[in-house]
């Protein structure tokens, strides 16, 4: 069972990190609506090709992070990186689900623009089950 859900988070983080590493790389679908919009309909974010990889990169390592718990790589990571990644890793889709208290999140002011509307559908959701999962995952494991 715990095996399922290491999985789960490995996979979903790798795909996470694919769509960004698509963005860097010039990829359109699916940007525009990624970004956090005021009432204006003017994002609030202008992310560039730095940014993009920086994220994807960051989402690769939570990846490579889970994969390595499932044992197909045979690398042993120290100890004390199991146990704060393990912790700090779903404490950043806490923030997220959470949010910035305006755009983002559950608590968003903003609730009519597009971005919010997805936000609530599928980004909340997927960083929802991220946080969750890691934490159980790293409760579990400790």
């Amino acid at each position: 069972m715990i095996s399922i859900l290491v999985g789960l988070l490995a996979f979903t983080l790798a795909v996470l990190s694919g769509i960004h590493f698509y963005w860097a790389f010039g990829g359109k679908w699916g940007f525009e609506e990624a970004l956090p919009t005021n009432l204006n309909g003017n994002a609030m974010l202008k992310p560039n090709t730095l940014s993009c990889l920086m994220v994807a990169a960051g989402l690769l390592l939570m990846a490579l992070f889970y994969g390595l718990q499932l044992g197909f790589i045979p690398v042993n990571l120290p100890s004390w990186i199991v146990t704060y990644g393990g912790w700090i890793l779903p404490s950043i889709f806490l923030l997220r689900t959470l949010g910035d208290f305006k755009y983002v999140g559950i608590f968003k002011k903003v609730k009519t623009t597009g971005f919010a509307r997805r936000d609530n559908a599928y980004f909340i959701p997927i960083c929802t089950f991220l946080f969750v999962a890691g934490y159980w995952v790293q409760y579990i494991m400790n």
